[in-house]
């Protein structure tokens, strides 16, 4: 199953890619999770051991240039648009309790005026990832869609856009769902988040009418106060796991009656 990841910042991508990662891996299942999110930091809410010592793919200089045959940061110029990197899921990943985990690093801007070598190897890389690996692959995005295109688009089983009550996040959902649907991908679904009452609920499904929900996360103050103690928050609301392996059901579920 490949699984995207969306949403506006601070809606708790980062936290549902954690927790189904955590779920599918407690189930036996291979797992790579992706952070595609250079403001993201899923290395640290999964519990890797010193995530800011993690070099982001988009960094490492010597790889890019000996994999796309150009400088990393070179505008212009000829460079391979389809590098190796079938081998770079093997000898780049992290691997922490079951989770093999891939950072990587921020996509340079079309208007930057380059489709530069970095773009190149990151495309390539989560093509490989989404069309030609076997494993349980979750990908935690920016606010958009940067890290996919239509080459990729059929291979995502679910785009799960993570939502809370708050008018800018469903605003967000919509200019996602919009993005994805220009590049051919259909199979979208939306997570509320954040849910403190039964009002927060009907302002999600009544804002985002026609959406697919997966489920409803509740607010919990043991996941902020654990955050806040720098500790992982993971394991700190029996409540919020529990509607994520409910979320996690429910993506099984759905993927059985689809293969249908």
């Amino acid at each position: 199953m490949k699984i995207a990841i969306g949403g506006k910042g601070g809606v708790g991508k980062t936290m549902l890619a954690a927790l189904l990662s955590r779920a599918f891996a407690g189930s036996g299942y291979s797992v790579i999770a992706i952070d595609a999110d250079p403001d993201g930091n899923l290395a640290a809410t999964l519990g890797f051991p010193h995530p800011e010592r993690i070099v982001p793919i988009s960094e490492m200089s010597a790889l890019i240039e000996e994999r796309t045959g150009a400088l990393s940061g070179k505008s212009g110029g000829f460079f391979r648009l389809n590098p190796k990197v079938d081998d770079l899921p093997d000898e780049y990943s992290q691997e922490h309790r079951g989770i093999r985990l891939m950072v990587m690093g921020r996509l340079k801007k079309g208007g930057s005026g380059c489709y530069c070598p970095e773009n190149a190897l990151l495309r390539a890389l989560v093509t490989h990832l989404l069309l030609a690996r076997d494993e349980v692959i979750i990908l935690d995005m920016e606010a958009g869609i940067e890290h996919l295109g239509r080459a990729t688009a059929k291979a995502v089983d679910k785009l799960i856009i993570v939502v809370e009550p708050g008018r800018r996040s469903v605003d967000s959902a919509y200019r996602v769902d919009k993005l994805a649907k220009d590049i051919g991908l259909e199979n979208i679904a939306v997570v509320g988040n954040k849910v403190r009452n039964p009002g927060d609920r009907e302002f999600m499904t009544s804002s985002l009418v026609g959406f697919e929900f997966l489920g409803f996360i509740p607010y919990d103050q043991a996941i902020v106060d654990a955050d806040m103690a720098g500790l992982s928050f993971l394991d700190a609301s029996q409540q919020v796991n529990q509607a994520v392996r409910d979320i996690y059901q429910a993506l099984l579920t759905t993927s059985a009656t689809e293969a249908r």
